[in-house]
C-alpha cells in the first residue's frame, strides 16, 4: 500500500506501534512530512534496554508525532510468556519465542487506545523481509478486522528513499531526529522482559564473531562468576508460584528469574541462523535468561509426570504452538485448541525442581518426588536395579516373545535386503 491510498480512503490520522528505535522514528517523521497526523503508542513490556520508557514518548514527539503514549502491557506479557513456557514453545535452534509472542500482546494493548481516539488505521516499522510484519498484521486482522494496517516498508516510495539502515541514519541525523548516534548502531535490538532479539547491522556478516553484542539481560558465560548457584522453582498445577522460597508471580517472577539466571550467563547469546516465515534466512542472537530458568525447570517436571503417550502428544502440540507463534497465528483456532489440549497435562504438574547454574550452563540438581511434594509423579522404584518394586523380571520373557514374532518374520522374509546398499 502507498501512503497516498490512506488519504484517498479518508485516513488522516495513523496510530503508530513504536519502539522508539530507528525504524519507528524514521517512519513517523516521514509520514508527518506528508501531511498525516501520527499518534504513537509504546507498550510497556519491561524493555531491559530502556532505562526510562517514558523517554520513548519524548523521542516520538521529537520525530513528528502529535501525541505519544505509554500503554501498560507487562502483566499481559507475563501471562503469554507463561503459556510459552508451559508449551515449551521454542523455534529453530532452540530459542524461546519471546519476540513472536510479544507482537499480539502489543497489538491487543494498543487497539483499545485507538478506539478511544477514533483512529482506524495502524502503522508499524517492521521490515518487509521479516516476520514481525506478519505478526502485527494478523493480530490486528483477527482482533479488529475493520482496522487498516499500513507498513512503510511495503510502500514503494518509502523503500525507494530508505533502501537500508544507512539511509535512515543519515535521514535522522539530517533532520535532528533523536536517535542513538550511528557509531552505536552496530546492530538492532528488540526488547521485552521475556527476552532480547539482536539482528541486523554487523550481525548480518557471519564472518564476524557476535561477541561485540553487549548482553542486556546478563553476562556472557565466560564473564559469569566462578561459583555455581542453585535455584529452586515451585510449580502448582503448571504455574510457577515461588522462586527460591519467595512467593512470586506475573512480571515480578520473570524479573527475578532474569536476574538469577542472567548473572550466570544462562540463556545469554543463543545463536541461530533461522528460516523466516517469508522464506529467507536471518542471523539472530537471543537472550532469555528467565525463560531458560523457568522453562528448563518445567521441562524437568514434565519428565516426572507425563507417560510415554502423553509425552508424544505434548511434543506434537509444542511444535504446533511454537510454529504458530513464530508465524503470527497466536490468536487463531489451532493455537487456542492446542493450548486447551495441554490443560489436563498442566494440571498434573505440581512439584519443586532445583537446578544448578554455572558459566552459561543449567543442570538438574534435585527434586522432591515424595507423594506430598509431587503427587502426580510416575517415577517409582519399578525401574530400579535393586530388589524392589513390583516389576517382575520374568514377565519380560513373554513381552519379548511377542515382540520377537514380527522381528523374526522380518528377518526371515526380508533379512537379505535390510542392510543392502542403496543402488543408484
Amino acid at each position: 500500500m502507498n501512503w497516498r491510498e490512506l488519504g484517498d480512503n479518508g485516513v488522516a490520522t495513523l496510530a503508530g506501534v513504536v519502539s522508539g528505535g530507528l525504524d519507528s522514528c524514521t517512519a513517523t517523521r516521514w509520514l508527518h512530512d506528508r501531511g498525516l497526523e501520527v499518534q504513537c503508542f509504546t507498550v510497556d513490556l519491561g524493555q531491559p534496554d530502556e532505562e526510562n520508557i517514558g523517554a520513548i514518548a519524548e523521542r516520538m514527539i521529537g520525530s513528528g508525532a502529535s501525541d505519544a503514549a505509554i500503554v501498560p502491557g507487562q502483566e499481559a506479557l507475563a501471562e503469554a510468556g507463561l503459556k510459552v513456557i508451559q508449551s515449551q514453545a521454542r523455534y529453530e535452534g532452540g530459542y524461546w519465542n519471546t519476540t513472536g509472542i510479544a507482537r499480539p500482546v502489543t497489538v491487543a494493548a494498543i487497539l483499545p487506545e485507538m478506539e478511544k481516539r477514533g483512529i482506524g488505521a495502524l502503522f508499524h516499522g517492521a521490515t518487509g523481509r521479516g516476520n514481525d510484519q506478519v505478526r502485527f498484521q494478523l493480530a490486528a486482522n483477527m482482533l479488529a478486522p475493520e482496522v487498516r494496517v499500513y507498513a512503510p516498508w511495503r510502500d514503494p516510495e518509502f523503500v525507494a528513499e530508505f533502501p537500508g539502515r544507512r539511509q535512515m541514519l543519515d535521514y535522522c541525523e539530517a533532520n535532528d531526529i533523536p536517535i542513538r548516534p550511528a557509531a552505536e548502531s552496530r546492530y538492532s535490538t528488540d526488547a521485552n522482559f521475556l527476552g532480547l532479539t539482536h539482528e541486523a547491522g554487523d550481525l548480518e556478516d557471519v564472518r564476524i564473531p557476535p561477541y561485540f553484542v553487549e548482553p542486556g539481560m546478563g553476562v556472557w558465560a565466560w564473564d559469569a562468576p566462578d561459583v555455581p548457584e542453585t535455584a529452586t522453582v515451585r510449580w502448582e498445577a503448571g504455574v510457577p508460584v515461588a522462586l527460591n522460597g519467595a512467593a512470586l508471580d506475573g512480571a515480578a517472577l520473570f524479573e527475578e528469574a532474569n536476574h538469577a539466571a542472567g548473572r550466570h550467563g544462562v540463556g545469554i547469546g543463543t545463536h541461530v541462523v533461522e528460516n523466516r516465515f517469508v522464506g529467507v534466512k536471518s542471523r539472530g542472537l537471543y537472550e532469555a535468561p528467565g525463560m531458560e530458568l523457568l522453562g528448563r525447570s518445567f521441562e524437568y517436571l514434565l519428565q516426572f509426570v507425563l507417560d510415554r503417550r502423553a509425552r508424544e502428544l505434548f511434543d506434537h502440540l509444542s511444535k504446533v504452538i511454537s510454529v504458530q507463534i513464530y508465524q503470527g497465528y497466536w490468536l487463531d483456532l489451532a493455537t487456542t485448541s492446542a493450548l486447551a489440549a495441554l490443560r489436563p497435562m498442566l494440571e498434573l504438574c505440581t512439584g519443586a525442581i532445583s537446578v544448578r547454574m554455572y558459566k552459561g550452563g543449567l543442570y538438574f540438581e534435585s527434586a522432591d518426588d515424595t507423594p506430598e511434594a509431587m503427587p502426580h509423579s510416575l517415577y517409582t522404584d519399578d525401574s530400579s536395579m535393586e530388589a524392589m518394586g513390583s516389576y517382575d523380571h520374568e514377565d519380560a520373557e513373554g513381552f519379548l516373545r511377542v515382540l520377537g514374532i514380527s522381528a523374526k518374520n522380518l528377518g526371515r522374509k526380508q533379512g537379505t535386503s535390510l542392510q543392502a546398499p542403496i543402488k543408484d
